[in-house]
C-alpha cells in the first residue's frame, strides 16, 4: 500500500490549478486539487473575458471571426468539467499547512486531516489589497466592494466611485457604466497602468469620469456609505457616493510556503521565486499563477503556466519511480 493519497496535489482552482489538473490527469498522474472558495478564483469573477484565446463565433459571411466574449465564470466552469473528466478529483477545504516528510509532501486541511502527495502545484493565486481608508472596513459589503460583478447590481443608477489604475479597476469602471450613469474612476498617479486597450476605452468612454493624481482618503457614513472625501492635488472635497469599487492591487497567497516549515525563495513582494519549468527553490513544490514572481497576471497566461508546472511535476514524479 502506498505512503501517499495523490502523485500530484494541487493547492487552488483558479485557470491555473484547473490546468494543471487537466495535464496532470492526462499525465496519468492521481490528481487531487484542494481548493476553499470553489473553482475559478478571481478569473470566475470576470464579467466579460474578450482577451481569451478560442472566444470567436465564425458567423461573418466572409469567414472573419467575430469576437464572442464569455464571462469568466462560465470558462472556469468548463475548465473546471474537463479537469474532472479527465480524472482529477476535487476537495473543498482549506490547506491551514504544507509539510514535507522525506520525498512525500503532506497538506494539512482545516479539519486536522491530512493528504500526502509525491508533489505539490502552490496555484493560490492573490487576494485584494485594502486601501487602508477610514470607513473602508466599516462598509464593506454595506457600500465597499472589491468586485463589479458581484456586487454592482445593487447600485443600479447609483452614484459610483471605482479606485485603481490597473486592468482591473478599468474593467470594473466599464462593467459599471453599463449599469449606472454615474461613475467616477480615481487613479493615484497621472497615467493608467492598465492594458493600453482597456484604459483608452475608459478615457474615451462618456459615462466615466477619471480623476487621475486624486485619492480617496475617508469613506463617510451614518448606518450606510454616503459620501467620500476625496484629496486631488492638493485640494480636499467631500462628494456624495452610494459605493466604492477597490481595486487596488493584490497581495500574494504565500503563507504556505514562507510561514511554516516549508520556506521557498521569494521575492521582495512575497511572491514565490521559481524557474522557467515553475518549479520552486523547494525541490518537487511547482508554483503557477498570480502567486508566482514575475507572472504577467491574466487568465491565458495561468492557464499556460498550469500547464508547465503539471508538466515538470510529472517528470518529477517519473525520476522518483514507483
Amino acid at each position: 500500500m502506498s505512503n501517499f493519497d495523490a502523485d500530484l496535489l494541487i493547492v487552488g482552482a483558479g485557470p491555473a490549478g484547473i490546468v494543471a489538473a487537466q495535464y496532470g490527469a492526462r499525465a496519468n498522474l492521481k490528481t487531487i486539487v484542494v481548493e476553499q472558495f470553489g473553482p475559478g478564483g478571481e478569473a470566475a469573477r470576470i464579467d466579460m473575458l474578450e482577451n481569451y484565446p478560442g472566444n470567436v463565433d465564425l458567423r461573418d459571411a466572409s469567414g472573419a471571426a467575430i469576437v464572442k466574449a464569455r464571462s469568466g465564470f462560465d470558462l472556469m466552469q468548463d475548465m473546471h468539467g474537463q479537469a474532472r473528466d479527465f480524472g482529477a478529483s476535487f476537495v473543498d477545504a482549506d490547506v491551514v499547512e504544507l509539510k514535507k516528510e522525506g520525498d512525500i509532501f503532506s497538506a494539512v486541511l482545516g479539519d486536522g486531516k491530512a493528504l500526502k502527495a509525491r508533489t505539490v502545484i502552490l496555484a493560490t493565486g492573490a487576494e485584494h489589497r485594502l486601501l487602508g481608508v477610514p470607513g473602508e472596513e466599516k462598509f464593506s459589503g454595506r457600500g465597499v466592494s472589491y468586485c463589479a460583478t458581484c456586487d454592482g447590481s445593487f447600485f443600479k443608477g447609483k452614484k459610483i466611485f471605482v479606485v485603481g489604475g490597473g486592468d482591473a479597476a478599468c474593467d470594473g469602471a466599464y462593467y459599471l457604466s453599463r449599469l449606472s450613469p454615474q461613475v467616477s474612476l480615481v487613479h493615484r498617479r497621472d497615467a493608467f497602468r492598465a492594458q493600453a486597450a482597456l484604459a483608452q476605452r475608459v478615457m474615451d468612454h462618456p459615462g466615466i469620469d477619471v480623476r487621475l493624481n486624486a485619492v480617496i482618503t475617508e469613506i463617510k457614513g451614518d448606518r450606510k456609505l454616503e459620501s467620500v472625501v476625496l484629496k486631488q492635488e492638493g485640494k480636499t472635497s467631500e462628494e456624495s457616493a452610494d459605493a466604492v469599487f477597490i481595486f487596488a492591487g493584490m497581495i500574494p497567497r504565500s503563507a504556505l510556503v514562507s510561514q511554516g516549515s516549508l520556506r521557498a525563495e521569494l521575492d521582495g513582494e512575497g511572491y514565490v521565486i521559481t524557474d522557467q519549468k515553475m518549479a520552486s527553490s523547494i525541490p518537487g513544490l511547482f508554483v503557477a499563477g498570480d502567486v508566482r514572481s514575475g507572472a504577467f497576471r491574466q487568465v491565458v497566461v495561468a492557464a499556460g503556466e498550469g500547464a508547465v508546472a503539471a508538466h515538470g511535476a510529472a517528470d518529477y514524479v517519473g525520476m522518483q519511480g514507483v
